[in-house]
């Protein structure tokens, strides 16, 4: 095989238009595994590949690109970098994108090997080359050129080079072409400043981070936007929510909510202000944050009973991600009325709402109502209960109902609220009791769909894997359900299969 490669490419180099023997080159490439073609490819050069790259014909450089994606794979970065760091430069500036993308995506590679990234630290030009690749108009080149020069920041000579030289002002350059640009840098920032203590370090020395949290109170609504998904994402690392607290951003976004009443633009930014703190809820304690911002979980009441569909998904979405743990469902419990105006309305979007809507409801109660076998307390298996009957009249009939709608979406998130009750005992005997509902459970042909069959095998698994299970459901159903469970998701019997045939 090494020798038709070899051959492949000295054809290449004596033809004029060479479309031809490069699709048969990646032809041959693609058939050999990247394994085998490590050994294929050692101690040839790409000169020709990469010199077919300074054409105008779109077809040959995508062809190159992708022979040299392959091949430069298989090599070690440490021979990538060693034997073409010019090539990887010249592509940076390549006037067609996936050149770029390549370069930058080896780049990557090269930067997470610690025996080869000295080979890019000590060349200044490549990485100003890789950070002006942020200010691309196409997006794709500056996604993988954030991705790329994040992994400098895994190591302390990488940080030195990114912030403590004059590539830091090279980021400072590119971030004033607009405000698209300025919000990439960040994203870089952001991710960097997620790894470690180390690096936030950096970023917040670097003047940066201080920047972008100035952005959350400015004039131009959608940059608030903009920044408050930001600092989101700075939260989710402990040490940045630790930095976040330290600056009084937790006040400062609070503070926003409160004032949002009054601002006519807040429709905009509020639901990112609400994901902030139900994400910092879930992420330390759900019990502290609504304790010391109560104007957050006043807002996603409020939110759950606003007519406008965008402010309804988020507090749906909060409140699931908030009722997903013990101390969320305890601190929702304690709002007592507030708490049951929002499930009932939760239980009406999800018989009668809006698609979306009903399925966001379903899933969200599917959250409030699960509880895991250790969190199974008298006192929390009380309030399920309680919450579940609280959806409905006749709770078990209108999550049926839902569940035979021909919509999969619906389907499957009715499922998900029986899988949630059927690990509890409770929610058992309610099963055992509604008549025709354990037929339904073991029914096959009520959902044919991919997602249907697994949704239903998920609810069949939790039943099955109950300690109460077999005493509540009783001997003859109990073993229907380990048979389900044991024939899998996709078991089509023999008899059923013979009478489809006959009904052909």
């Amino acid at each position: 095989m090494a020798a038709s490669i070899d051959s492949l490419l000295e054809e290449i180099a004596g033809v004029e238009d060479p479309v031809e023997e490069l699709q048969s080159l990646k032809t041959a490439l693609l058939a050999i595994p990247v394994s085998v073609l490590k050994d294929s490819i050692r101690g040839q050069r790409l000169d020709v590949i990469f010199s077919l790259l300074n054409s105008s014909d779109r077809t040959q450089v995508e062809l190159c690109v992708d022979i040299l994606e392959r091949i430069l794979m298989a090599m070690s970065p440490v021979h990538v970098v060693q034997n073409y760091r010019a090539e990887l430069q010249g592509g940076l500036t390549h006037p067609n994108d996936t050149v770029k993308i390549l370069a930058l995506a080896q780049i990557g590679r090269v930067v997470e090997d610690p025996d080869a990234v000295t080979e890019i630290l000590n060349n200044h030009d490549v990485l100003r080359a890789a950070i002006r690749c942020i200010g691309e108009e196409k997006i794709a080149v500056a996604k993988q050129a954030i991705q790329s020069l994040s992994k400098l920041s895994h190591s302390k000579p990488g940080l030195d080079k990114l912030f403590q030289t004059d590539l830091l002002q090279v980021m400072k350059d590119v971030m004033a072409t607009s405000d698209i640009i300025r919000y990439r840098i960040y994203e870089l920032v952001v991710e960097i400043s997620s790894v470690s203590p180390i690096s936030l370090g950096y970023c917040a020395n670097s003047g940066l981070i201080s920047q972008l949290l100035s952005e959350l109170t400015g004039d131009d609504v959608l940059v608030r936007v903009t920044a408050v998904e930001m600092v989101t994402t700075l939260a989710h690392s402990q040490h940045g929510r630790q930095y976040l607290a330290q600056q009084g951003i937790m006040d400062k976004i609070s503070n926003m909510i409160r004032g949002a009443e009054t601002d006519p633009f807040s429709s905009l930014y509020l639901p990112g202000l609400v994901k902030f703190f139900g994400n910092l809820a879930i992420m330390d304690s759900p019990q502290q944050v609504c304790e010391t911002y109560p104007a957050f979980q006043n807002k996603v009441f409020e939110m759950a009973l606003d007519p406008d569909p965008v402010m309804i998904g988020v507090a749906l979405d909060t409140l699931g991600l908030l009722g997903s743990n013990v101390e969320g469902k305890q601190v929702l419990q304690k709002t007592g009325e507030k708490f049951k105006a929002v499930l009932s309305k939760m239980s009406q979007l999800a018989s009668s709402g809006p698609t979306e809507l009903r399925v966001r409801s379903l899933d969200a109660i599917s959250q409030l109502l699960s509880l895991q076998p250790e969190q199974q307390t008298e006192d929390l298996l009380a309030l399920t209960e309680s919450w579940f009957h609280l959806l409905s009249s006749q709770p078990m009939d209108m999550i049926r109902n839902i569940s035979t709608q021909p919509f999969p979406e619906l389907h499957c998130g009715a499922l998900r609220i029986f899988t949630a009750i059927a690990t509890q005992p409770w929610g058992q005997k309610l099963m055992i009791n509604t008549p025709g509902f354990m037929e339904f459970v073991l029914d096959r042909s009520t959902g044919q769909t991919k997602e249907a069959k697994d949704a239903k095998f998920e609810l069949i698994g939790a039943l099955a894997g109950s300690s109460t299970a077999a005493e509540i459901l009783g001997s003859q159903h109990y073993i229907r359900v380990k048979s389900y469970l044991r024939e899998g998701p996709y078991y089509v019997s023999a008899v059923a299969a013979v009478s489809t045939e006959g009904a052909d």
